[in-house]
């Protein structure tokens, strides 16, 4: 049996990142198992490419000091490997005097956490985004877009020759914790490593309760159901588009994003899937579906939140309602400029208590690290989060 220092499980941005970063630090042998046949195949390589911010998250919390840090180290990566990206800016948009409310709040935390970004008038606004309608707005200047598919690849091709041993189509079956160390089952063979570190996204709390950690939530997919707008529309949007998101919910709403290699997607809802994996609607898993409906979080969240569950269905079915929702921002959106768009699948923490969790989640155990919850902006925080879990591999180690 092959004998590693870390094994690293998904081959996402975060467990990417994490393993360039152990090998940097020069830990061992590493590898890393991605159960695809290619890299950043799920939440990595399906969301809207942007470069966030740091402005929505509480300050101190994992996903502020994260985002804020990691957007620096991923522009600074992009710019060294020469890969496509555009800080453009964008603009967070209010429609009524509730939503400027909120948006002042999210404006204050933005300042908190070091980010350049500007109030705007809705005559102000008129100047970044001219076919927009808004009360007001906040400039975020610190924002952009990337491909994050191109970037997961170039971090994978760097941890190659920094000697990480990348194996994809190796899906983990199972965890054996041992005393020195942990046996990794796999469907193309067994290895084992002093310590695993769990990046598994969509899979992650299985992952951790494969190694005998109970992690205390369940992850449950919801669908992110996007769109792209006609050429002849493409005009309506110069940068990036969002509303003032719900903050009863972790999901920022819909808005619309120029897309860094070209045209502009407008999404995603939230939709509850009916399979981790379920990129249709008519995709369905028996085991997933019965993973989550068999959860007394999962019941106690529906029972909290059926009606927006119900209006984030209507959305998905009728585009009519889909487009309602871009007109709130972009009045000359039309239902003939909305064309079909990939979806995206996002790995939520729910918690028994219903609620879902808002912040990232790293669980540490003997031999093990668990990523339990890496949703946006885990990609732009991806090789920040990455060179923390690093950090804490090698002090200890040092102890």
């Amino acid at each position: 049996m092959e004998r590693f220092d870390v094994a690293v499980i998904g081959g996402g941005i975060v467990g990417l990142s994490t393993a360039y970063h152990l090998a940097q630090r020069g830990v061992g042998r590493i590898v890393l198992l991605e159960k695809e046949d290619e890299l950043a195949a799920h939440q990595t390589g399906r969301n809207s490419g942007v470069i966030h911010s740091g402005i929505y998250y509480k300050p101190g919390s994992l996903k502020a000091i994260n985002c804020v840090s990691g957007r620096s180290e991923l522009v600074d990566f992009c710019e060294r490997e020469d890969l496509p990206f555009d800080m453009c800016g964008k603009v967070i948009v209010a429609t009524d005097e509730e939503e400027e409310a909120r948006l002042q709040i999210i404006f204050e935390r933005g300042q908190a956490n070091g980010v350049a970004c500007s109030w705007l008038s809705g005559g102000a606004l008129k100047e970044y985004e001219p076919h927009v309608r808004g009360r007001c707005a906040v400039h975020v200047e610190d924002a952009g877009i990337a491909d994050y598919g191109a970037v997961s690849r170039r971090i994978g091709q760097r941890s190659v020759e920094l000697g990480v041993d990348v194996r994809k189509g190796h899906a983990v079956l199972n965890l054996k914790p041992e005393q020195d160390g942990v046996i990794v089952n796999t469907d193309r063979g067994d290895i084992t490593a002093g310590l695993v570190v769990n990046c598994a996204g969509l899979h992650s709390d299985r992952i951790a309760r494969m190694g005998g950690v109970e992690p205390g939530l369940r992850i449950v997919p919801f669908r992110g159901h996007y769109h792209k707008l006609a050429p002849e529309a493409e005009h309506l949007c110069r940068t990036l588009i969002y509303p003032v998101p719900n903050p009863a919910y972790p999901f920022l709403g819909v808005h619309f994003t120029r897309m860094v290699r070209g045209g502009v997607e407008c999404g995603p809802n939230a939709l509850l899937a009916f399979a981790r994996e379920g990129y249709r609607i008519p995709q369905v898993s028996i085991k997933d579906m019965s993973d989550y409906l068999a959860y007394s979080g999962f019941r106690r969240l529906m029972r909290d939140h059926w009606k927006q569950g119900v209006h984030e269905f209507a959305c998905a079915v009728s585009r009519s309602r889909y487009v309602r929702e871009l007109q709130k921002l972009i009045p000359a959106v039309r239902k003939e400029h909305l064309l079909p768009a990939p979806s995206g699948i996002r790995a939520q923490a729910v918690m028994p208590d219903g609620s879902m969790a808002d912040d990232f989640l790293i669980l540490e155990r003997p031999r093990q690290i668990h990523v339990c919850n890496a949703p946006s902006p885990a990609a732009t925080a991806g090789l920040r989060i990455g060179s923390t879990i690093a950090d804490r591999v090698t002090a200890s180690q040092a102890a």
